[in-house]
């Protein structure tokens, strides 16, 4: 039977997720202030913000497949704001490597940018998640039409070209990244409605 979703329990999730994703902001904070980002804050900051772009955007995958699969429709409407946590955690990444590691030098952030592959990868993800913010918009959805579905469909795209970016940027952590490619991979597996109606019948 679908779960019904009342007005006040989806105030009260979409609360719960802002906290979610906010803490994560603060302790960062408190880890930098005190002292508790290692030897090169710098890099504990920028890597701390791409982890948090990463989760949330598996978290955004995750979304829809949990959705039918507990027949939940309610929990598409925390969808919009989960993949604007994706952009918000994207943006301080950004604004991080900018402002910390380039000291807001323009000229040698597009050399890095032409240079380095894996700042080109991760440029080219963020005009992505910009897009997708912006078409978010419920005005701007209606003007598109079949349109919209199909860019949002390089949320995709987005999650290989997010871990090809994070691979290239470590210089150890290959288990990590391989966790985070089956995390990936299983989602979506999931998205997969012959995967979906299976999971269905087994928790019935």
């Amino acid at each position: 039977m679908p779960i019904v979703l009342s007005p006040k329990t989806l105030l009260w999730m979409k609360a719960g997720l802002h906290l979610i994703c906010i803490i994560p902001v603060l302790l960062l904070i408190v880890d930098v202030s005190t002292g508790r980002a290692g030897g090169d804050p710098v890099q504990y900051i920028i890597h701390f913000t791409g982890i948090g772009a990463l989760n949330c955007l598996l978290a955004t995958l995750l979304v829809s497949p949990m959705a039918k699969i507990l027949k939940f429709a309610g929990l598409m409407k925390v969808r919009r704001l989960l993949g604007l946590y994706v952009f918000f955690y994207a943006c301080l990444h950004l604004a991080a490597f900018i402002s910390f590691d380039l000291l807001f030098d323009w000229s040698l952030f597009f050399d890095e940018v032409v240079s380095r592959p894996y700042i080109l990868i991760g440029m080219i993800n963020w005009l992505l998640l910009l897009a997708l913010s912006i078409t978010s918009l419920m005005s701007i959805r209606a003007k598109m039409g079949k349109q919209w579905q199909r860019l949002h469909n390089s949320i995709y795209l987005i999650a290989l070209l997010t871990l090809w970016h994070f691979y290239w940027s470590i210089k150890s952590g290959g288990a990590e990244v391989a966790m985070y490619l089956a995390v990936i991979l299983l989602l979506f597996l999931l998205r997969e409605k012959s995967v979906q109606k299976k999971l269905i019948k087994v928790m019935n």
